[in-house]
């Protein structure tokens, strides 16, 4: 999805356990107070940026191996809750997402939508980006609760389309978005948006790296891959 991802390094867990399932808090290290029956990780993770757009419950499978499914879906159900209330009111769609939606769509393009938000965010996602009259399916994690690398999301995208993956290209900010499309049998390309390198969305098997969308424009018209062309004066004539 489109959408700045205020909670992109707030991976932070602070875990109760007294006969119910856990709960969730954003909280600062100097909050871990060694408490019986916790667990503590001392927050922000390290490993949080690396893991942005991996699919919930297998981050916290790794950021938490000893946290039993019930924990997970608790921690999952808790971080949606605090994204809604505190986050969600303040997102803003990425600069000049809309006009690249248009200029694809009026130039023969089908676009869908594949993303692991649902509900609320997702159709305060879709409301920010106003570009329904651009974007012929989506499919997002209402229809589906296995997020990326997993390719299925995206599968459901090409059914809704009516196109063969070979016909189609994942663009996303994270290589988990790259593996699902290629994994799907769409191409993939990359832009920095995302907090990942090139490099790293290049070995993902993105054939275009571009810094955001409308940069990467000129890649997904033409097929032909690079990073970051230039494109500010043709993007304004298109």
């Amino acid at each position: 999805m489109p959408t700045d991802r205020e909670d992109r390094n707030v991976l932070r867990f602070h875990i109760r356990r007294r006969g119910h399932a856990p709960r969730q808090r954003l909280a600062e290290p100097a909050q871990f107070g060694g408490r019986p029956g916790e667990i503590r990780i001392p927050g922000p993770h390290p490993d949080a940026p690396a893991y942005s757009g991996l699919d919930g419950d297998q981050t916290l499978q790794l950021v938490v191996p000893e946290a039993s499914d019930r924990e997970r879906i608790a921690i999952l159900e808790d971080r949606r809750e605090i994204y809604e209330r505190d986050y969600l009111p303040s997102v803003k769609p990425l600069e000049g997402a809309r006009e690249v939606l248009r200029i694809l769509a009026e130039q023969g393009g089908r676009i869908a939508l594949a993303t692991d938000c649902k509900g609320l965010s997702f159709t305060r996602h879709m409301s920010l980006l106003d570009s329904r009259d651009y974007i012929a399916a989506t499919a997002c994690g209402d229809d589906l609760d296995h997020g990326k690398p997993d390719p299925r999301l995206v599968g459901i995208a090409l059914r809704k389309l009516g196109l063969a993956g070979s016909q189609t290209v994942m663009v996303g900010d994270t290589p988990y978005d790259a593996e699902a499309g290629i994994e799907a049998g769409t191409k993939a390309a990359g832009v920095l948006t995302g907090g990942f390198s090139a490099d790293v969305l290049a070995d993902a098997g993105c054939f275009a790296v571009a810094r955001d969308l409308s940069a990467l424009l000129p890649n997904l018209l033409s097929g032909v891959g690079g990073r970051d062309p230039s494109q500010s004066d043709w993007l304004r004539s298109a």
